[in-house]
């Protein structure tokens, strides 16, 4: 018996040692397999061991909301524990949501702290007391910096030598020129994003983007740009009521995202539509919604046939109604190649008699039979009659389609029927391949 009791602890002390044996690796490795894990998951293995009590404070990572703390003393405790007690370690990414209306965060300490710590991705979400401290503008390590609801002070010198991505969202800017200092100060910038909800607060009007090495920019409907970018390659913007983005660059960039916003107490003027249909008629990657695929039915009804003759990829938001003119912004895209239809609320018919709309279309595009290979059908609508007619003459139609992808949603019993009735449809191409999400 007691020769068994022995060997009972010998295995439990082996067992121990084996399930333990992450607590054998270096500490280097440990911090960063606590890394790759969320800061509060983080801080929760300090409780393991004593080995284990302040191995969190050395991992090249931290990410903490204020609104997680009970109050803004625990918060600024935990980060300047955090911030202080190894200063010589290397931070690699950085995250802080700071609601701070009584001013009590020294963020500029902390600024001077992570910028001399080789820093490489910093986002920080700041309600304002204060401006951006001038010593951010200066980190020569920073790779990927996201401001929101922050403040810009007006740095005389920006130097960002290694920074490829710049989100500024709800931003303050003290001038027009600022916006020019942190491009020209960021060499190697490829992703640029603006976004001013409420820009009467700052004294910027009309942005200015020059760069030689911009490949995409993202802004805001509220917010006037010049574009000066020859290397761009996508654009994404939001049109409200008038056009807010001029290019004077020779390039024109190779996609293009717009979102113009329905508005039922205003219209939209003659002179936007043709601009931004102009625009259009330049790319080769599209995204637009259901104003703009009306006004193009609009000027086909009026005898004028566009043609988008470049354009390769068309994501289109389709409302029910819309999906009648589905042949002639089909037949304007003579080398389409990849085409996404997602089907949204209409909101222009909101209140209305909703009418199912025809689909039981005679005519067969030129790009059905010569370049069409991909086809997304997407919707964020329920299921509507016409939805299998759609399917069915894009199989029937399609000569090279290699795969249709289904996006939709049914109920188990439903999708059931919904399956047996693809299968048995006509495909017009052998290698086209239907797949159901």
């Amino acid at each position: 018996m007691v020769g068994r009791k022995k060997r009972t602890q010998n295995c439990d002390k082996v067992s121990h040692e084996e399930l333990d044996r992450i607590s054998q690796l270096p500490e280097c490795l440990i911090s960063e397999i606590l890394y790759h894990l969320s800061t509060k998951d983080a801080v929760r293995t300090s409780v393991l061991s004593t080995k284990w009590r302040y191995l969190w404070q050395w991992v090249p990572g931290l990410d903490v909301e204020f609104n997680t703390f009970s109050n803004i003393d625990a918060f600024m405790s935990f980060a300047e524990r955090f911030f202080y007690s190894n200063r010589g370690s290397w931070i690699r990414k950085l995250r802080l949501n700071i609601s701070d209306p009584l001013g009590k965060c020294d963020l500029n300490s902390w600024i001077d702290v992570f910028t001399t710590r080789r820093i490489q991705h910093l986002a920080v979400d700041y309600i304002p007391t204060s401006e951006i401290p001038l010593s951010m503008y200066t980190c020569k390590t920073l790779v990927h910096l996201q401001l929101v609801r922050a403040t810009l002070g007006d740095a005389e010198f920006v130097s960002f030598p290694c920074l490829k991505i710049m989100h500024l969202e709800d931003v303050i800017f003290p001038n027009e020129t600022m916006l020019e200092k942190l491009i020209s100060g960021s060499p190697v910038l490829e992703d640029l994003l603006i976004s001013r909800p409420y820009p009467q607060y700052d004294k910027a009007k009309v942005l200015q983007v020059r760069s030689h090495t911009l490949k995409r920019i993202d802004i805001d409907g509220s917010t006037e740009v010049v574009i000066d970018a020859p290397l761009l390659l996508c654009l994404r913007t939001m049109i409200y009521l008038t056009k807010n983005f001029e290019i004077i660059s020779l390039g024109f960039p190779t996609k293009l995202d717009i979102d113009v916003v329905f508005s039922n107490k205003k219209t939209y003027g003659k002179s936007l539509i043709d601009d931004i249909l102009t625009d259009i008629t330049r790319v080769r990657d599209l995204v637009i919604n259901n104003v703009i695929l009306k006004n193009i039915l609009l000027y086909s009804n009026l005898g004028q046939v566009l043609q988008f003759r470049d354009l390769s990829r068309l994501n289109a938001g389709f409302a029910k109604s819309d999906l009648e003119m589905l042949p002639t912004i089909l037949e304007s895209c003579p080398r389409l190649e990849s085409f996404t239809l997602e089907l949204v609320k209409d909101p222009s018919m909101c209140g209305k008699m909703k009418k199912e709309p025809n689909v039981m279309f005679s005519e067969v595009p030129r790009c059905l039979v010569s370049s069409l290979k991909f086809v997304e059908l997407k919707r964020s609508i329920p299921r509507y009659e016409g939805e299998m007619e759609l399917i069915r003459y894009l199989l029937k139609n399609s000569r090279i389609l290699e795969k249709l992808r289904l996006n939709v949603y049914y109920r188990k019993k439903e999708k059931c029927d919904f399956l047996t009735e693809l299968v048995s449809m006509t495909r017009c191409s052998s290698a086209c391949k239907v797949l159901v999400l």
